[in-house]
């Protein structure tokens, strides 16, 4: 009897705020086939003590990557707009006439965006410092963050994917390599080039030039990975056709260390620099200065390629950064979720039911309730990051996760959002400015086999905010 009142109870609180919802908000989501069950929502005018509307907002869901916002909002509070990052060479013995007589060692502090551009600025740094050869190995200090285990194939049985390239305190390009596939200017062959070009990635022969449509051009090169983590190989025994015109496919490929080694060999001599040592594991020596620093982009730079672009590794690289605010190093994942309860905390900022694993919502774990990302959005409308934060969303229909969105509607250009998307996951956070200038926060969250078929439905929601928000009348529905 006691468990026939509470589910008829739960069904009255659920039809209670299916009702709240404005109709054509309920109906986006009839339309997509997606049930209000799998559904939360919070609806919020900035500074209003309480929602327009909400449904289920106190339910824990799975956010996907719209769990960034948590991450990204915690570092412009805890490390500053203006931080950033370092990664330093130290030289393992004495310099002579340019001739480094020992090792040189990299220590890398997890810097989320090391490109090769970048890469290239430090190799010359040091060939401008007076290094011409270096007699000994190359020894990378990666102790900052602590080593972990990590399977890139546990997610979604994808390892070569860079979205799932795990976290290291000395990443280097994303781990990944840019295969760039293009017609010659004969067009009877095709010009096959890999960036960064490492030795320790054997290139095999381009695929064969091909007639007709472009279509599934991935599928149809051929292609054949082989990663053994010092080492691998790519080949191409297929066809390109011609109408495809120039096509690039990022493959994470060599294990962390083997990578940065590559990357250095590779960078170093291109810069004149001469090297034929190995690869070892060192930590690097204190209490001296370094020889030469790279620095990286400030995070209020970094933060908009997290969310505008939704990079899970560079999510991962600042949820473990987050650690060493509070703890001493090396970061682990634990430590970084621990900081975070910690703000919240002290910020005031009640996120009941948050489970937070590695901070960047690819993760089947990751737990918020779409109330508590609303308080958290609120509160970042108040900080002192605030710009710097809504700045780092994606804009309707103009750039990052929802460039081709909202490309017909009358909120282009005036919603400032954060996507998520899983198997079975569907959703997006952030803020809307209507025609009278008012500001809402919006959050959505669909878990449910269907929610592939909800994006339609989380539009309509977000185009309903902007057009109708501010003149609905619950007291119209009843």
């Amino acid at each position: 009897m006691t468990r026939v009142f509470v589910f008829a109870a739960t069904l009255l609180v659920a039809c209670t705020a299916s009702a709240e919802l404005p109709r054509p908000v309920g109906q986006a989501f009839v339309d997509a086939n997606v049930p209000l069950h799998g559904v939360s929502l919070v609806v919020q005018e900035v500074g209003a003590a309480h929602p327009l509307f909400a449904h289920d907002p106190t339910r824990p869901m799975n956010p996907a990557s719209v769990m960034k916002l948590v991450t990204t909002f915690a570092a412009l509070e805890l490390l500053g707009r203006d931080y950033r990052w370092k990664t330093e060479a130290y030289l393992g013995g004495p310099l002579v006439n340019g001739v480094l007589q020992g090792d040189l060692v990299i220590k890398g502090y997890g810097d989320p965006k090391i490109t090769i551009e970048q890469w290239q600025s430090f190799m010359a740094a040091l060939r401008a410092k007076g290094l011409d050869r270096v007699a000994g190995d190359l020894a990378l200090d990666r102790t900052w963050f602590k080593p972990a285990k990590h399977d890139p194939a546990e997610f979604d049985k994808e390892p070569l994917k860079p979205y799932n390239v795990g976290p290291d305190a000395l990443l280097v390009s994303f781990n990944s390599i840019r295969f760039v596939f293009a017609p010659n200017a004969a067009g009877d062959a095709v010009e096959l080039r890999a960036e960064p070009a490492l030795a320790e990635v054997a290139l095999g022969a381009p695929p064969r030039i091909g007639a007709g449509d472009c279509g599934d051009w991935r599928g149809t090169v051929g292609a054949r990975f082989v990663n053994r983590g010092a080492t691998a190989s790519a080949a191409f025994a297929g066809s390109f056709a011609a109408a495809c015109g120039e096509r690039d496919w990022y493959v994470a490929l060599l294990d962390h260390p083997h990578f940065a080694y590559g990357m250095f060999s590779t960078y170093f001599r291109e810069a004149g620099g001469l090297f034929n040592g190995r690869l070892k594991d060192v930590q690097a020596p204190s209490g001296i200065a370094p020889f030469a620093t790279l620095e990286s982009p400030p995070l209020y730079d970094i933060v908009r390629d997290v969310n505008k672009l939704s990079n899970n590794v560079m999510a991962r690289q600042i949820f473990l950064t987050l650690a060493t605010t509070r703890h001493p190093p090396p970061a682990t994942p634990a430590l970084a979720a621990d900081v975070v309860q910690r703000f919240l905390k002290e910020r005031r900022i009640p996120m009941p039911g948050l489970v937070i694993e590695n901070g960047s919502g690819l993760s089947r774990n990751e737990r918020v309730t779409a109330g508590g990302l609303a308080q958290l959005l609120a509160a970042a409308d108040r900080s002192a990051a605030r710009e710097e934060f809504a700045s780092s969303l994606a804009v309707a229909a103009t750039d990052g996760t929802v460039q081709k969105r909202f490309q017909n509607g009358t909120v282009a250009g005036q919603a400032l959002l954060k996507t998520g998307t899983l198997e079975g996951v569907k959703a997006l956070a952030g803020y809307v400015i209507d025609a009278e200038s008012r500001r809402w926060i919006v959050v959505a969250i669909i878990n449910h086999p269907g929610a592939v078929r909800g994006q339609a439905a989380l539009d309509a929601l977000v185009q309903w905010v902007y057009r109708s928000a501010g003149t609905w009348d619950p007291k119209s529905q009843r």
